[in-house]
């Protein structure tokens, strides 16, 4: 259990530096991680989505009712700032039908998995920051297929009701799951959760691998692109995030939260419902894998910044 914990540990420290790693492998030499299937991508997801359940617990969903406009705030930035920024970079950069479907996910689903460990880090305030993750993650069976929909459905089909059905799968009842064990069995969710972080790792480095190693070729030819429009994404979600917390006269720690959890996506669900219902478009997939490898880079960068300049 020892050794478990100093992996965990190390996993937790080099995140960044570990999927980087393994993303320029399944660039430039996919047959090396070929064994991972871009059919492995929801049962990884899955797994990732249970460890959040195992960590969340009733006190966790306290603040959505003692401070419901913070809240309430933070959850209409995400689902309107990256959603409209995700559409406008795929105008602006004239992105393929393919492309643009696989930005405008990325932009439409909820906060990502590692938001709260970024927001703790930047000293900003985080049981917000847990708010608005649970919160925006129960909304995404419901907004993520429809703003697709409105966002994506003039170029490519979308069908709100098996996406629906695909975010419960593997997203809502892997978590809820998670939470019902961690409620009666906390003894054993107590120790799992020790090496929660090199499980979740992993499953995100598999996902990624997955992705990446079966696009090779074409993140070869327009990859540049795609990370250019995958990097501006991410930092105007974080710049718009803290600019609303400003405008509406939050206090430093929130503004801090709100532009974490807008900048930073579920990519992993992305990629997932990229593969499962727009596999004709095989491009769809790599703007969620790339978002997976930025935007842990950018959170630890981001939160470092704003540790640094903590108001005393």
């Amino acid at each position: 259990m020892e050794t478990l914990k100093k992996a965990t540990n190390f996993v937790s420290k080099n995140m960044a530096l570990i999927v980087i790693a393994v993303a320029a492998v399944a660039l430039f030499s996919p047959q090396t991680v070929s064994f991972f299937k871009t059919s492995y991508v929801n049962p990884l997801l899955g797994v990732v989505m249970f460890g959040m359940g195992l960590t969340l617990k009733p006190g966790d969903f306290k603040v959505v009712f003692s401070r419901p406009k913070d809240v309430i705030i933070g959850c209409i930035a995400q689902f309107t700032v990256m959603p409209l920024l995700a559409f406008g970079l795929t105008r602006l950069f004239g992105l393929s039908p393919e492309l643009s479907i696989g930005v405008i996910l990325v932009g439409t689903c909820p906060g990502g998995t590692s938001s709260n460990v970024m927001t703790y880090l930047s000293k900003g305030d985080v049981p917000l920051s847990v708010g608005m993750t649970s919160v925006s993650t129960i909304l995404a069976p419901f907004l993520t297929p429809f703003l697709t929909y409105v966002y994506a459905g003039a170029r490519v089909d979308v069908d709100m009701v098996s996406m629906f059905v695909s975010i419960l799968q593997v997203v809502i009842v892997p978590i809820a799951a998670g939470f019902v064990i961690n409620r009666f069995f906390r003894r054993f969710t107590e120790a799992a959760v020790e090496v929660l972080p090199l499980v979740s790792t992993l499953a995100i480095v598999a996902i990624v691998a997955a992705v990446v190693s079966a696009n090779s070729a074409n993140l070869m030819t327009s990859g540049l692109l795609i990370i250019m429009v995958v990097i501006l994404h991410n930092v105007l979600g974080y710049a718009l995030g803290y600019v609303i917390g400003k405008a509406l006269r939050l206090d430093e720690s929130k503004c801090r939260a709100i532009s974490i959890e807008v900048g930073m996506q579920n990519s992993g669900l992305a990629t997932s419902l990229a593969a499962t219902h727009f596999a004709q478009y095989p491009l769809a997939t790599i703007p969620g894998a790339v978002f997976s490898v930025w935007h842990n880079v950018s959170g630890a960068v981001l939160a470092n910044f704003f540790a640094r300049h903590a108001e005393v």
